[in-house]
């Protein structure tokens, strides 16, 4: 990427910010500011030489002028995979951007959590957690679940004040709601991968809906019903209240982080303070 200065090649009808508040940017592909990326796609057409064409005729739609297709491959008898490159003229202003909200809660080391859930509620937390519907990927909840964990991170199985059922893949909502109220839950994990016609959506909106009903008297999760927590890589769309959910994570994220979370919205907010003599004792 570069930085431009201000009002440099904006486009006509822009109003003039003043001096120092614009931080224009454009793509960097092989040399500083030329404006290059790169795009991948599918078409329901056969391979060939007029499927490049109309490649290259929906990347001129789409701004890329001039384009190229340095990859394409045949997906069976009709469709086929390309990879365009090519350059764009729009900008952004980076500084109009507005800085991403700050995690409303402080990361938590494993003692931590382990003393705050000790120290609240005097019994392990329960979680279960699960991926439903037809998901198959598991990769996603064992990574917040199994004590192998994600990204150098133990899973919530290694936190030893925190009770964790994992029930693993193509869980159905009607088990897993079962399953939650035979262990009486704090809270419910549910990990969705797959995301084809929004299936994440539907099944999340599905297993919330579940749960709402199975608990009518239930004030919020945790007060009533446990606290419903979804994750995967295509939730960036969409809020909580879209879904009926407590909580949606994203890509990328940590057993930390999700174990910070159940600290934050299941237990007091006195519960995190410093150790004592004999919280120390305890956690040696």
């Amino acid at each position: 990427m570069t930085v431009e200065s201000p009002g440099t090649q904006a486009p006509p009808g822009t109003p003039a910010d003043p001096a120092g508040t614009r931080q224009v940017i454009r793509p960097y592909g092989d040399t500083t500011g030329d404006g290059m990326v790169q795009m991948s796609f599918t078409l329901p057409v056969p391979a060939g030489k007029r499927a490049d064409a109309a490649a290259l005729q929906l990347a001129g739609k789409m701004g890329l002028d001039p384009a190229s297709v340095v990859h394409s491959k045949a997906m069976g008898p009709d469709f086929t995979f390309f990879i365009v490159y090519g350059k764009v003229r729009h900008l952004v202003d980076y500084a109009s951007i507005p800085a991403p909200e700050e995690r409303a809660y402080p990361l938590l080391t494993s003692q931590e959590v382990n003393l705050a859930i000790r120290r609240a509620l005097n019994r392990r937390l329960v979680v279960v957690g699960a991926c439903i519907g037809t998901d198959a990927h598991t990769v996603g909840i064992d990574a917040i679940l199994n004590v192998k964990g994600f990204a150098g991170e133990k899973g919530l199985e290694y936190y030893r004040e925190i009770h964790v059922v994992n029930m693993g893949a193509q869980v159905t909502v009607e088990e897993l709601v079962e399953r939650a109220k035979a262990e009486d839950a704090d809270a419910v994990l549910v990990s969705q991968v797959v995301t084809q016609r929004n299936a994440h959506l539907h099944n999340t909106k599905q297993m919330a809906a579940a749960f709402h009903a199975e608990y009518p008297t239930a004030v919020a999760g945790g007060m009533g019903r446990p606290l419903l927590v979804v994750g995967g890589p295509r939730f960036d769309t969409v809020a909580e209240a879209d879904l009926g959910v407590d909580r949606i994570f994203g890509k990328g994220t940590t057993p930390a982080e999700v174990a910070s979370y159940l600290v934050h919205a299941l237990l007091p907010a006195g519960a995190t303070g410093p150790a004592g003599p004999a919280d120390q004792e305890d956690e040696s």
